[in-house]
């Protein structure tokens, strides 16, 4: 373990949560510095093209959430 980061590990559970928050706030200030690779960009593209021959084809936000609560409590 990196000793210039040992504190970190010595934080509460709550100063650990708002490090991490800080943390990817301040990375969202520099996203476009965030490398999207060439594989990424090709998923997205395919993606889009199948959204847009089929636009019912996905699930809403609440839809998909929803989907995903009921799963995280084994129903």
């Amino acid at each position: 373990m990196n000793a210039e980061f040992q504190k970190v590990f010595e934080l509460t559970v709550s100063e650990k949560l708002q490090l991490v928050e800080d943390l990817w706030d301040s990375i969202a200030l520099v996203s476009d510095q965030i490398p999207v690779l060439d594989w990424q960009k090709q998923e997205l593209a395919k993606r889009k093209a199948m959204y847009l021959q089929n636009p019912d084809s996905g699930s809403s936000w609440e839809v998909a959430k929803e989907r995903i609560r009921s799963k995280q409590h084994g129903a």
